[in-house]
């Protein structure tokens, strides 16, 4: 009996060992990454009316899409209804606008749902982390039980 709870012991402290670093890589990997982006969003300097400073969090990009957003659509209210039955024409200033319009939207919400999955990452992490000491416990604790 000793000697499978001791095995099992062992089994719980690998995985303990591979939660951990797991975990810490997600960490790691969700600051990188949100750290990436804000840099990348300050080199663009992104300023609109309603956001104080430069665009370069989730709060203020969502504020950003929104104002855009509510700026394209005083444009049109659609891309359907921007063209009509014609094909999109870049040397319309209308559909030129519109088109930037709506690929500026799309950046500051594509933001908006990476400091999303930032976050994610990050408690994902912190999770197995928080799982992998757990483990550690209860892979220590059956060891001492294997000992006897």
């Amino acid at each position: 009996m000793n000697k499978k709870v001791r095995n099992l012991s062992i089994l719980v402290i690998v995985l303990a060992v591979i939660s951990l670093v797991i975990g810490i890589i997600f960490i790691q990997q969700g600051y990188a990454k949100e750290a990436f982006l804000t840099n990348a969003m300050k080199q663009e300097q992104i300023t609109i009316e309603g956001v104080d400073g430069i665009v370069d969090n989730a709060q203020k990009a969502q504020i950003a899409g929104d104002t855009v957003r509510e700026h394209r659509h005083g444009i049109a209210p659609t891309y359907g209804d921007l063209l009509g039955d014609e094909r999109y024409d870049p040397t319309d200033p209308t559909q030129l606008t519109y088109a930037q319009a709506l690929n500026l939207e799309n950046y500051l919400y594509l933001a908006v749902a990476s400091f999303g999955v930032f976050q994610v990452v990050k408690a994902t992490g912190a999770f197995m982390v928080l799982m992998g000491l757990a483990l550690g416990i209860v892979g220590y604790s059956l060891r001492s039980i294997a000992r006897g």
